[in-house]
């Protein structure tokens, strides 16, 4: 089954870019694993939270705010496309990813296919 994990950092955390990510040994151990697993089908490390436009359209207007979409204790900071047995093992390897071990959380969702 393949899945989603949204990758959720606290707001006011540390902001880790690819660089820093690539030097991080937790990282590091994690990313190779899940290589070599050869479960990951895709995903991407997404800009700060403050870098997002949200976009609402009211009748034929179209309005644009600065920031995320609502006021939250966390942000997406990431996500991996996974492709794996079963949810039990989805959530196993979220609770190894550097996000839940650093105090932030993964979102397993399931992906319609």
């Amino acid at each position: 089954m393949k899945y989603v994990m949204f990758i959720c950092t606290p707001v006011g955390g540390a902001e880790l870019g690819p660089a820093e990510i690539a030097e991080d040994p937790r990282f590091t151990s994690y990313l190779h694993e899940v290589r070599t697993r050869d479960v990951v089908r895709g995903g991407a490390r997404l800009r700060p939270a403050a870098d997002a436009t949200t976009v609402r359209v009211q009748g034929d207007e179209v309005l644009l705010s600065d920031g995320p979409f609502a006021e939250t204790k966390e942000y997406i900071a990431g996500f991996d496309v996974i492709e794996v047995a079963d949810l039990d093992e989805a959530i196993a390897l979220a609770s190894r990813h550097p996000a839940t071990l650093a105090g932030g959380s993964v979102e397993v969702r399931p992906v319609w296919e």
